[in-house]
């Protein structure tokens, strides 16, 4: 296995991010490996977005960390962002997947995410852990945390979009396995 080799997946919001690494994940655990970390889940209701929420992916515990009905002091857009909850479950799952898993992921790191210190310091500690991990991006956010990422040696950035998201998933796969792509 590709011991430390870091994976960032962009792309266009509703590109399939999500998606490319939910599979990802899917076939990593056929083949045995713990996976753990971080998912954004959007909440949708007559084919427009409400909210997300934030999953645990090794105990599925999940909160609503964004919605439209929140109010709060951290505002991205249209929804207010509860960072208790990022924090509660997303930054707890982060720190026990560096510690305990395989392979850490982490969906996503974005405008809302970044509203959050803590979330902040775990992605950058998940980072530096000596194991592999794939992370999903927002594409255009200026975000220092994001900069900093897009210009890591150890990081390769993959483009996921409708015309590839089918296929990418297994060349992620492979590198994460050391398998030549």
């Amino acid at each position: 296995m590709g011991r430390s080799l870091k994976i960032g997946i962009t792309g266009l919001p509703g590109a399939g991010k999500t998606y490319a690494l939910l599979k990802v994940i899917e076939m990593l655990e056929a083949d045995g490996l713990k996976v753990g970390g971080m998912i954004t889940e959007p909440i949708v209701k007559k084919n427009r977005r409400e909210g997300f929420y934030v999953m645990d992916w090794a105990t599925k515990e999940q909160r609503v960390f964004a919605s439209k009905d929140i109010e709060s002091k951290t505002m991205v857009g249209r929804f207010g962002v509860d960072v208790n909850a990022l924090e509660e479950v997303g930054v707890r799952a982060l720190k026990f997947a560096t510690e305990s898993t395989d392979v850490i992921v982490i969906d996503e790191v974005g405008k809302m995410e970044v509203e959050s210190p803590n979330f902040i310091a775990a992605v950058k500690e998940a980072l530096d852990a000596d194991k592999p991990l794939i992370l999903t991006l927002h594409k255009k956010s200026r975000n220092p945390l994001l900069q900093d990422i897009r210009r890591r040696d150890d990081l390769r950035i993959l483009e996921v979009t409708p015309v590839n998201r089918n296929l990418l998933p297994y060349k992620i796969v492979k590198l994460i396995k050391g398998e030549i792509v």
